[in-house]
């Protein structure tokens, strides 16, 4: 068998999300924590206007859930402390000789490098809980690895970054080769383009050491979206100047050089812990929908939503303030994990 992950432009058949729960992702004060089960409900209801939600929920927020989360979303009770769903969740794979069969990599999850102030022995059941439930064949993997670490064009291309898959705190014995043997067996990647480094701010404590889904997405075979930052005050221009160096004469699996796009970064500079590293690169497309996060600066946020728009031609782009998110790592894509539809009759 010969697995293969879709591009995320695919038709998905759901959404898999986390609800919140207490724990120091969220927030030490009720208005914090307010402020998390908020945003994650906001990012829920909008993906739902464009593919069904699954939310995993603790049994310790069942009740708030319920409360917060309109009808239309399922909630799966499971044991859940961290919840971004694109790290701690499956990684859809779909078989091309078996239409029908859905696939679901179970990659390690130890929380983006065992920090210690991680929870995440819970959640790193989760692609295991969600593959059962769904009926997939699990692909387990001993790679240290998560969804936000990751981006395919769907033909074979994979977008990698050296400071994840080879992070010593990750996978201490692994070199370029073994990566990319593995990236070949579950994701049936065939060709890896690696970033050498992440944004600046994903180097801190509670950053993943430079997930890929802040910095370059592909929005369609040879086309790659990339992260501006325009202002030298910031340390992400020289970062992402020489990423864009770096990508430029890349070529992908179908041999094409990639057409680079610039995606600019907001005006904000710095929040109270020091330079943001906001992204309207960490977008989810989902059918015929587009979740973009917004960043309360009304020029940035609405050139992103033309580039997208001129990305993703014929859907419809959605804003949701995302700087709950980045205050606390992440963002929509983040949250987030698609799973394909199979085709219909198989």
């Amino acid at each position: 068998m010969t697995w293969r992950m879709p591009a995320e432009t695919g038709q998905h058949e759901r959404i898999w999300m986390a609800f919140p729960r207490e724990g120091v992702t969220l927030g030490d004060t009720d208005a914090l924590r307010d402020e998390g089960y908020a945003t994650w409900t906001a990012v829920a209801h909008a993906v739902s206007e464009f593919a069904p939600v699954t939310m995993l929920v603790d049994p310790s927020e069942l009740s708030r859930a319920r409360r917060m989360l309109s009808a239309q979303i399922e909630i799966l009770e499971a044991p859940v402390d961290e919840f971004w769903m694109r790290d701690s969740g499956p990684t859809f794979v779909v078989d091309d000789e078996r239409p029908g069969v859905l696939g679901a990599v179970d990659w390690v999850f130890n929380g983006w490098g065992a920090p210690e102030w991680a929870e995440w022995r819970r959640s790193a059941e989760h692609a295991r809980v969600i593959a059962a439930h769904v009926g997939a064949e699990r692909i387990s993997s001993a790679l240290v690895n998560e969804g936000g670490g990751i981006h395919v064009d769907g033909e074979g291309t994979v977008l990698l970054t050296e400071t994840v898959q080879l992070d010593p705190r990750r996978n201490p014995h692994l070199d370029r080769a073994r990566v990319e043997a593995e990236m070949r067996r579950t994701i049936g990647a065939t060709t890896a383009i690696w970033l050498p480094r992440g944004l600046t701010r994903d180097y801190d404590e509670f950053g993943t050491n430079g997930h890929v889904d802040i910095v370059a997405t592909i929005p369609s075979p040879g086309r790659l979206l990339l992260h501006s930052q325009t202002d030298p005050a910031h340390p992400d221009h020289h970062v992402t100047e020489e990423l864009r160096a770096h990508l430029t004469g890349q070529t992908d699996a179908a041999g094409r050089a990639l057409e680079i796009v610039d995606l600019p970064a907001p005006s904000t500079l710095r929040d109270d812990e020091g330079f943001v590293d906001w992204s309207y690169v960490n977008h989810l497309v989902t059918n015929d929908g587009v979740i973009a996060c917004s960043f309360g600066d009304e020029g940035a946020d609405a050139t992103a939503r033309a580039i997208l728009s001129d990305a993703y031609p014929g859907r419809t782009v959605v804003s949701v303030d995302a700087r709950p998110l980045f205050d606390r790592g992440g963002g929509i894509h983040c949250i987030t994990q698609q799973q394909p539809a199979l085709p219909k009759g198989a």
